[in-house]
């Protein structure tokens, strides 16, 4: 049965304003240094005609990761292709942080011979940093990072100090390209798991924050500090909570968790940006160790999974409001899965999901979406070392296109056929930018229109919810011959009535 929605849309209550780059990126480090990330799934894993799976092991994750991981070359970020798919993205906020952050030393006087000194796993060079500054500038990104804090740099014990921190500043500062905000560590509430010293404890990481953040006032006062940069914890959990049968966090691949609460109370250096780390669930390569944490493919467009990013979001507001009060929500990592993404990452099946994130966050607060990641592994918006756009580009692309930065309260509870987020539009002419995402499978949904509306609508390709490319308006979304993007034009509409398929998702202009 089609479900009928009427939008009153000279009537609306504007809820805010959110900021410009709502829509920003993660570039990993793993990437910029090279070395081992997640393995990449065949064509038929990402099909769904082949079942990706590791048999866990007794001895821990880290025995898996031979099947689990795979390595890779440095990412070329002065490839012409890259620079013209990101620049093209708009104006964003470039993190360049993850896992590897944490245990990478800053060898910017080729001293290491490009070996990790001892209690380090990872060496970033003065030419690949001068790369990423590059990349920055020619997309016209704003940089953020975050800090080594491993035992190379210093034991539980120790005191943080800012030897390594010294030299990323200084160089960045000093080729024009300023590091304009900084978590102190990635994923901190992991502690050891995350590459912290062994014996580190939340007041060790407490004691550390402030060392940074009173450092990084004296020497770069304009630098924005955000933290804590959380993942799991905090009650959450990963995966379908109907298929909980215990702990569904990441407690169960990490020795200790701690909170927020832990990670900030007591801490003297005020943040600027509170921020944390959302997933969906974990993917098929962590499926084995953590099966609570998965989601099937089944239950991609089902309510509870499209629940889980605003669940994440209204589980840290009060505690937005409590340490950083006033403060924008930064989620410094988004994706489906943790792992790399799920074997469908890649393909449309995905999109409903990323709009239906960027959707809600601007209804409940204002702030940043930093997606993981922008051209490293599934989830990626750009495929790795080829650099062709996926499905979320496009539909991250015509985002930014099209929505403006004034959110209105559209006065339709989400619901199944009917996720429906109104802006004011882009182009800033009087009138609305809507978004509807009809996440039923089996009904169409019907708009009561009652003026002229351009329409751009998306749908996997021939009508394959899985399709590994996107189309517009019936045309298949890819580059041209040429590689430059095509032109993505919406088709007038002028009936009373339009008709939502299944799966689809659609932006209309007013």
């Amino acid at each position: 049965m089609t479900k009928t929605i009427t939008l009153d849309l000279d009537n609306l209550h504007k809820i805010r304003d959110i900021n410009p780059f709502l829509a920003s990126y993660n570039v990993e480090f793993a990437e910029v240094t090279g070395g081992t990330f997640w393995k990449a799934y065949s064509d038929d894993q990402i099909s769904g005609k082949e079942a990706f799976y590791v048999e866990p092991s007794n001895d821990g994750i880290e025995a898996m990761y031979k099947d689990l991981m795979q390595e890779y070359d440095p990412i070329d970020l002065s490839n012409e292709k890259l620079r013209y798919l990101t620049k093209a993205l708009g104006e964003a906020w470039i993190r360049v942080s993850g896992t590897w952050s944490t245990k990478t030393y800053y060898d910017f006087v080729d001293e290491t011979g490009g070996k990790p000194p001892q209690g380090y796993l990872n060496v970033l060079t003065k030419e690949q940093w001068i790369g990423v500054l590059d990349f920055v500038k020619a997309v016209g990104g704003h940089l953020k990072i975050s800090m080594a804090n491993c035992p190379g740099l210093h034991s539980a014990e120790e005191p943080w100090h800012p030897t390594e921190a010294e030299k990323i500043f200084e160089l960045s500062q000093a080729y024009g390209v300023p590091i304009e905000a900084v978590e102190f560590a990635n994923e901190p509430n992991m502690l050891e798991d995350t590459g912290f010293p062994k014996g580190y404890t939340a007041a060790h990481y407490r004691r550390d924050q402030d060392l940074f953040f009173q450092w990084l006032e004296e020497h770069y006062p304009n630098c924005l500090k955000v933290g804590p940069s959380s993942t799991g914890g905090d009650d959450i959990t990963f995966g379908n909570p109907n298929n909980q049968s215990g702990a569904g966090g990441v407690e169960q691949v990490a020795c200790e968790t701690v909170n927020c609460e832990d990670l900030l109370e007591g801490t003297r250096v005020p943040l600027d940006i509170f921020s944390y780390h959302y997933y969906n669930g974990i993917s098929e390569r962590l499926a084995s160790v953590m099966p609570e944490g998965h989601w099937s493919s089944e239950d991609a467009l089902s309510e509870a999974y499209l629940s889980v990013a605003s669940d994440f979001c209204k589980t840290y507001l009060p505690l937005r409001d409590r340490f950083v009060p006033g403060a924008e929500m930064w989620v410094t990592e988004s994706g489906d899965a943790g792992g790399g993404g799920n074997t469908w990452a890649s393909t449309y099946l995905d999109v409903p999901r990323t709009l239906n994130e960027m959707g809600t966050f601007a209804k409940l607060t204002d702030g940043i979406i930093f997606h993981n990641t922008l051209a490293s592994s599934d989830y990626g918006y750009l495929a790795r070392q080829v650099f062709d756009p996926r499905p979320n580009y496009f539909a991250v692309l015509l985002w930014n296109r099209l929505m403006g930065t004034e959110v209105f309260d559209s006065q339709i509870p989400i619901q199944e056929g009917a996720h429906v987020f109104v802006h004011s539009r882009k182009d800033q002419k009087d009138g609305k930018a809507i978004l509807i995402i009809n996440n039923s499978e089996l009904e169409a949904t019907s708009l009561k229109l009652e003026s002229e509306a351009h329409i751009y609508r998306l749908s996997g390709k021939d009508g394959q919810k899985r399709a590994d490319k996107i189309t517009l308006n019936g045309e298949t979304l890819s580059l041209r011959e040429d590689g430059t993007l095509p032109e993505l034009v919406g088709e007038v509409f002028s009936g009373s009535e339009l008709i939502i398929n299944p799966t689809e998702c659609v932006f209309i202009i007013i």
